[in-house]
């Protein structure tokens, strides 16, 4: 399993709308193949801010699987418009502890 993670800054007085365009957006990313799970957290000390998680079963399932398909393409129309500037995406992967 792989983490997606990216911070998001949502242009002023527009968090609202975003919110309501990310519901929307939101079952276009759980049809993928691959997809696990997903989040978006608000941040409380800056209101424009948010993190967004995406669990994938590999990076693929993201980079191929998601970001060719139809539902991307929504998925930007819905999404990409709010941000400024334009989100840095980071994969990650679980470190072992044992």
């Amino acid at each position: 399993m792989i983490t997606e993670a990216a911070m998001l800054q949502v242009k002023p007085e527009q968090t609202r709308q975003f919110e309501q365009s990310f519901r929307e957006a939101s079952p276009l990313i759980a049809s993928i193949d691959g997809y696990l799970g997903h989040e978006l957290q608000h941040c409380l000390e800056d209101e424009h801010k948010y993190l967004l998680i995406v669990r994938w079963r590999s990076l693929e399932d993201h980079t191929v699987g998601f970001r060719e398909s139809a539902q991307y393409q929504e998925w930007k129309a819905l999404l990409h418009h709010y941000y400024s500037p334009f989100p840095v995406v980071e994969h990650y992967t679980q470190v072992s502890l044992d």
